[in-house]
């Protein structure tokens, strides 16, 4: 199965995919080990290495296929394996679980598949788990469960990958034979219907009917911009001229992005054949596939496939026998993002600076070389073979009525699953972040998602139930773009984020043009200054005036929409950017220049929670105590029913758990309750002034015990019978103890707060009597 066999016409496909069928005659097991670039990262080639001399010892190697596959998607668990049984034999699912026989996940709709039994899904594996699943699953057909996939949700192993919320709420076209197949065989590409498609346009297709198929699929390019790939196609096949050029731009610069990646490492041949379909329908006889330098392993498998298709002849002269001449190379970019522009990807694929230049010519009238040029991306060509194999029909049944077929996104940032997944167009953004994606990450808030990258926009809470489709997020003020989909939780400082983006944008800027070159300098200057607390009135309205100017004067497209996030991040958190601003103030604890720690950031009576942690850490509970009631008079009772905001930030929940600081604080004030004298607070010489309060609450008495501290006369006026408010009204005594406030507004007392009970203002006494009775009221 080495050796590439030759490929000269259609019955030459289905002689090599009757071959591959017949190889797997008397195999009991087929094993996927994830190759991705995640699971590699995780040392994949270890587990790999272990599990082929486990098998060795057990004299398994005949009746078990081992290869390493794409990405298989959830990259947060990796390294990952899937274990097959042919014909359901050898997998007895002992397991407690249904035995039913579903379709693999990653195949795509209606695909018959050469595999009969149900994947297994093991994950986080180590070269020391492989023995014990050898031995439970290949020899004894006793799933080894806890190594399967663990649901948190439902709190229970579950083993097998169709069950799984994650892969069976996806749709997989573009994805099809990612982590389903050998990344490198060329065989069963073919056994999968590979380059079936393209034989079936060199014996059935004109170009204009390929163009017409196109259309009807509804198909639009995956780039970002979302313009119709049949439009784009058909302006190609028209454009004039022997020589034409087809390039895929792989140039994914996006932070959070990796789609394509994916795709170039798990399916490469499903490019190269989109490509030749696509070179077909223009007159193309050269394809350029630009990607950047920071995808070795993509390069290394894409140029892989290359040189086995060129040797099998499927890339070349007289392709199938029917006259058509199409071949690819691979141009390695230096990584600038401004190159994912197509006029500036062009520029660069030539040699030169890769810089943007204005539009008309457009690349299909004057572009590689001055010749004409169609230029689409990785998702875009991996879904045309499906489509002229299964019709239009069949692709445009998915989706919505303006955008067909299904999206490939890269889930990143706070979200428990990330990894990628691939989902019907319309797909709303909740059911991918929570059905799919898991939920956010230790159980935070949602906040925002960015699409679109640094191009894009966010999407708020209030707009989980928008459909993910281009016509939909353009009307939220954001865009598809390729695909990057990054989550933000509560701890998420909007500003900082804007911030980051700006930044990301300035710092790629080609320089070219002076609005994009300036511009996004200015933006990033204010964005700066307000997260070190610099912040001043009208900045606001200045980065939203610089963002209008950049987007309606810069030269390309890029710069056209780098403004994007930033405006949309002050369209829906402008109250982040006033905070910021007017009072110094973030409240996701990022801006560290604002504050001394984020516990203490988000504490609400702003007091020293790292102060008062390492006091009682040293043993200093007293000055524990009193640090804490220099901002808090009420450090029992808080410690008792505080919701403390200050756990949710704290730096080590980002470890294992947070420290129980709430806990703590009731312990510092219980302790000098039991074992230390009465305690005396510090004030000041008395001012000869009076203040009244009205009510006795939590607020009444924290403003009268600091003005009373302060040599203020404070008299409280309470209409019930006892004070303390919802304190002692709204809280279950098995919560707070009334002795345990008592001792605390005693406390209050005892700095010269006087409380009048049972004294309702304008009953017992007048408002117009307390006026005259206090200089303050």
């Amino acid at each position: 199965m080495q050796q590439i066999l030759k490929v000269g016409n259609y019955k030459d496909l289905m002689r090599i995919k009757d071959e591959y069928g017949r190889n797997l005659d008397g195999k009991k097991f087929k094993i996927l080990v994830c190759s991705g670039a995640g699971c590699i990262s995780s040392n994949c080639q270890a587990v790999k290495d272990s599990l082929l001399k486990c098998l060795e010892e057990h004299e398994l190697t005949d009746k078990v296929i081992v290869v390493e596959t794409g990405c298989i998607g959830t990259c947060a668990l990796g390294p990952v394996m899937v274990v097959t049984s042919f014909g359901g034999s050898g997998n007895k699912a002992q397991s407690g679980d249904s035995p039913g026989r579903n379709k693999p996940s990653g195949s795509s709709p209606d695909d018959s598949s050469v595999l009969d039994g149900r994947g297994v899904f093991y994950t986080k594996l180590t070269p020391q788990d492989i023995p014990a699943i050898v031995s439970s699953h290949l020899l004894n057909g006793v799933i080894k469960m806890d190594k399967s996939y663990y649901d948190s949700k439902l709190n229970r192993y579950v083993p097998y990958i169709d069950e799984i919320d994650y892969f069976k709420n996806q749709l997989k076209i573009a994805l099809r034979n990612c982590g389903c197949m050998d990344y490198s065989s060329l065989e069963e590409y073919i056994a999968r219907d590979g380059y079936m498609a393209i034989a079936r346009t060199l014996n059935e297709y004109t170009p204009q009917l390929v163009v017409d198929e196109i259309k009807k699929s509804g198909l639009k390019g995956r780039g970002g911009a979302g313009f119709p790939t049949g439009a784009k196609l058909e302006s190609g096949m028209k454009a004039p001229g022997p020589v034409k050029y087809l390039v895929c731009n792989a140039d994914e610069g996006d932070p959070g992005a990796f789609m394509d990646r994916s795709i170039l490492e798990g399916d490469p041949h499903s490019v190269i054949e989109g490509m030749l379909i696509g070179g077909y329908t223009i007159g193309a006889q050269k394809g350029y596939v630009y990607v950047r330098a920071e995808y070795p392993l993509a390069v290394e498998r894409l140029d892989l496939a290359i040189r086995n298709a060129r040797e099998a002849g499927l890339l070349g002269i007289n392709i199938l026998g029917k006259g058509f001449s199409f071949d690819i190379e691979i141009r390695i970019g230096a990584g600038a993002f401004v190159c994912g522009e197509e006029t500036a990807l062009m520029a660069s694929i030539e040699g030169e600076r890769g810089e943007p230049r204005q539009k008309p010519p457009f690349p299909f009238q004057k572009g590689l070389f001055g010749k004409p040029t169609i230029i689409s991306n990785v998702e875009t060509y991996a879904n045309i073979p499906p489509i002229i194999l299964k019709g239009s029909s069949w692709f445009s049944q998915y989706g919505t009525e303006n955008s067909k077929g299904t999206k490939v996104f890269a889930l990143a940032g706070a979200i428990n699953n990330t990894g990628i997944v691939e989902v019907p167009m319309g797909t709303t953004l909740g059911e991918i972040i929570f059905n799919i994606g898991g939920g956010i990450r230790r159980n935070k808030e949602f906040k925002a998602a960015q699409t679109g990258g640094p191009s894009g926009g966010c999407i708020t809470r209030e707009n989980l139930n928008t459909p993910m489709d281009y016509e939909s997020l353009v009307k939220l003020g954001a865009i598809m773009g390729s695909g990057g989909l990054i989550t933000m939780d509560e701890d998420t400082c909007m500003v900082d984020m804007a911030r980051f983006f700006m930044d990301f944008i300035q710092d790629e800027s080609c320089g070219k043009c002076v609005p994009c070159r300036l511009g996004t300098k200015r933006m990033l200057d204010i964005l700066e200054r307000i997260t070190t607390g610099k912040g001043e009135e009208g900045d606001i309205e200045t980065l939203e005036e610089l963002g209008m100017m950049v987007k309606e004067a810069a030269v390309c497209g890029l710069g056209q929409t780098a403004p994007n996030p930033v405006l949309s991040m002050i369209r829906y958190f402008r109250e982040e950017f006033e905070e910021h601003i007017r009072y110094k103030h973030c409240r996701a604890g990022v801006c560290a220049d604002m504050f001394i720690s984020p516990c203490q950031n988000a504490c609400p009576a702003g007091v020293n929670v790292p102060g008062y942690v390492a006091l009682i850490a040293a043993g200093r509970v007293r000055d524990a105590y009193n640090l804490i009631r220099k901002e808090n008079p009420f450090p029992a009772v808080c410690g008792r029913v505080c919701t403390h905001e200050c756990e949710s930030k704290c730096r080590r929940g980002q470890l294992d758990e947070p420290i129980s600081i709430a806990d703590l604080k009731r312990y510092a004030a219980d302790y000098v309750l039991k074992n230390e004298e009465p305690y005396m607070d510090l004030v000041f010489p008395k001012k000869g002034k009076n203040v009244g309060i009205i009510g006795a609450g939590p607020s009444g008495l924290t403003c009268g015990y600091y003005l009373a501290r302060l040599g203020y006369d404070v008299d409280v006026y309470e209409s019930h019978p006892v004070a303390g408010g919802v304190l002692a009204f709204g809280i279950p005594e098995y919560r707070l103890p009334k002795e345990v406030l008592e001792h605390e507004i005693k406390l209050i007392e005892q700095v010269g707060v006087r409380i009048h009970l049972n004294t309702e203002v304008g009953s017992d006494i007048t408002f117009y009597q307390l006026k005259s009775n206090h200089d303050a009221l």
